[in-house]
């Protein structure tokens, strides 16, 4: 099950495109990874690295991706990990919140 809610959710993300390039995230290769934990509830952890550590958008980009996954029917939580930016903490904790 879990490759098939990875497979909704890369389809999610397709639509959140970079502000900047106006292609996706996916395409872009900003979206890193996806995880999925399947215990009690369904949380997708999605690890994020945008293509410039200095990005100006990388916390808008990190926020619509979260509600983006979070639309797909059977994710419970959404998780965002932003990576290789150099507020990535700041960004990854204000979006989670």
């Amino acid at each position: 099950m879990s490759e098939e809610i990875i497979g909704k959710i890369k389809e999610a993300l397709s639509t959140v495109a970079d502000p900047h390039m106006g292609i996706s995230i996916v395409e872009m290769g900003i979206v890193q990874n996806i995880d999925i934990d399947e215990n009690d509830t369904t949380v997708a952890k999605i690890t994020i690295r945008p293509t410039n550590p200095g990005c100006m958008s990388a916390a808008n980009i990190a926020m619509n991706a979260k509600m983006a996954a979070e639309k797909v029917d059977g994710i419970d939580k959404v998780e965002i990990v932003v990576e290789g930016h150099m507020m990535a903490d700041a960004i990854s904790e204000m979006v989670n919140k």
